[in-house]
């Protein structure tokens, strides 16, 4: 690795700063999984925007996906259902700007209590990350899922 990073010290931020958005989603996805409605809700700019096909209007600010989020979790509870999120396939590139756009896909999987976990969506997320705070969140999220292609 010495020598990549001597030869391309580019390279090795790169690698850095992909690593650290990796982590960034591990993070995010389970605290959306655990209910977490406001830790996932600071994983958004400020004035952050949620964009999903399951809603009829953007979702805008830290507030308004936070209260998303906690209806949503309430309904699986009171459901019992246990719902995970896959991201995979990751793209993250560098914007001008010093932003990141980050291209992936995700997969929902629900399993009700007792039951068979099935895969209930398959989408692509196509995010913009900031710097806030000196850490990466989402400024804008947009949801598009396959079978609405």
């Amino acid at each position: 690795m010495t020598e990549v990073s001597e030869r391309n010290p580019d390279l090795l931020a790169e690698q850095a700063a992909y690593a650290e958005i990796v982590r960034f989603y591990a993070r995010q996805m389970r605290l959306l999984d655990e209910g977490d409605a406001n830790g996932w809700a600071q994983t958004f700019a400020r004035g952050g925007v949620f964009r999903s096909p399951v809603r009829p209007a953007p979702v805008t600010g830290r507030e308004q996906i936070r209260d998303g989020a906690r209806a949503a979790a309430a309904d699986l509870a009171d459901r019992q259902i246990t719902r995970r999120h896959w991201v995979g396939m990751l793209e993250a590139e560098p914007q001008s700007d010093g932003s990141m756009r980050a291209v992936s896909y995700a997969q929902v999987i629900e399993t009700p209590r007792g039951g068979q976990p099935a895969l209930t969506m398959s989408v692509t997320c196509d995010d913009i990350l900031i710097r806030e705070g000196g850490r990466w969140v989402v400024q804008d999220r947009t949801i598009i899922r396959d079978d609405l292609r």
